[in-house]
């Protein structure tokens, strides 16, 4: 079995070191790919942290890979060495339950064959999966995404989490021509927020706590740019979106986020804070408003993102760091001090 270096931490502290760990052998229907980059998503933090929850040490994170196959099952169809490819949050599920079967598979109700994360899960072989903090990684081709030639390789792997958490309720929600749309938040998810709406055809609008992040804000297609911390904002916006996308991690005033929305407007949470927010029902009731969340996409959903983001010249801004600066970055990232996702390039490992 191929043994690879990664980059893991032995406990909620994430100092981050360098480890070898071991990869199975593609079976018959399997793929194995050198991970080339690896993103950092904030839910990486997250977990690694344990602010969801307990998790098993040592733990190797990582949801957002893009990389080079090296080798095929005896049955694959799908890839062939050399192929650009990626893998998002998860690795496996049943393939046969109600949501797998309508291409959701991130929802997958099975109890005997539940859905593989891509790290902090149980695999089918009952250990711990490692995610993309590594070489290289092997999975179910139907778990594997195609990287379009016309995306920056190095820029593609956030597209795997960041890109489709955005992109699945910007369509679901109908964000395009003659749509406003306000997107929460100017970061890692935030950035391919606007992007993705801009280029679906709805006017944009970003809401940040500061005018920082005008010009990029502008740059990436909106049109508008509101900061939270000049008094009276949001009362000025009454009344304006169809649609609000909450990208923030933090905890924030959701009555007057949904006082922004036009009547039978929604306000969709990809961000997840980690305490719970209040809503007042009323606000919900006034308006026929709507207050949801979103789970990034399934696995056709994803490669559909991938080829819009192709088709539209859509990337993330990203900063290429080392495996040796994973644990500085985990602490520039919860304090929002880059621009706009890290990812690391697995060479240096």
């Amino acid at each position: 079995m191929p043994e690879v270096l990664a980059y893991a931490t032995d406990d909620k502290s994430c100092q981050f070191h360098k480890t070898t760990i071991t990869r199975r052998e593609p079976g018959a229907t399997e793929v194995f790919f050198e991970v080339k980059y690896a993103g950092i998503c904030h839910s990486d933090i997250h977990t690694a942290r344990e602010e969801w929850g307990p998790v098993t040490f040592p733990l190797v994170p990582g949801h957002e890979l893009a990389g080079i196959v090296t080798q095929v099952g005896s049955e694959v169809t799908k890839f062939a060495v050399g192929d650009k490819v990626g893998v998002g949050c998860f690795v496996d599920s049943c393939g046969e339950c109600e949501f797998c079967q309508q291409g959701q598979e991130q929802f997958c109700t099975s109890t005997e064959k539940p859905v593989v994360m891509t790290y902090a899960s149980t695999g089918r072989d009952g250990l711990p999966t490692a995610g993309g903090y590594s070489q290289g990684i092997t999975v179910e081709q139907d778990y594997v995404c195609r990287i379009p030639d016309e995306i920056p390789f190095e820029a593609a792997a956030p597209l795997l989490c960041a890109g489709i958490t955005t992109y699945s309720p910007l369509k679901r929600w109908g964000a395009g021509p003659g749509k406003k749309v306000a997107v929460v938040g100017m970061g890692g998810l935030g950035h391919m927020g606007v992007q993705i709406a801009a280029a679906m055809g709805a006017e944009v609008s970003v809401i940040s706590q500061t005018m920082s992040k005008e010009a990029d804000g502008k740059k990436f297609g909106a049109s508008h740019y509101y900061a939270t911390s000049e008094e009276g904002t949001l009362d000025k916006l009454r009344g304006t979106f169809d649609m609000v996308l909450s990208t923030i991690s933090a905890g924030y005033d959701v009555d007057a986020l949904l006082g922004t929305l036009k009547v039978g407007g929604a306000l969709v949470n990809v961000g997840a804070p980690e305490k719970p927010v209040d809503v007042a029902v009323f606000s919900l009731i006034v308006g026929n408003k709507i207050f949801a969340g979103s789970n990034i996409g399934g696995i056709a959903e994803t490669q559909e993102m991938l080829d819009f983001c192709a088709e539209h010249g859509i990337a993330p801004q990203v900063e290429i760091i080392g495996g040796e600066d994973i644990t500085e970055a985990y602490d520039k990232v919860v304090a929002s001090k880059v621009r706009y996702r890290y990812v690391i390039d697995t060479s240096t490992f």
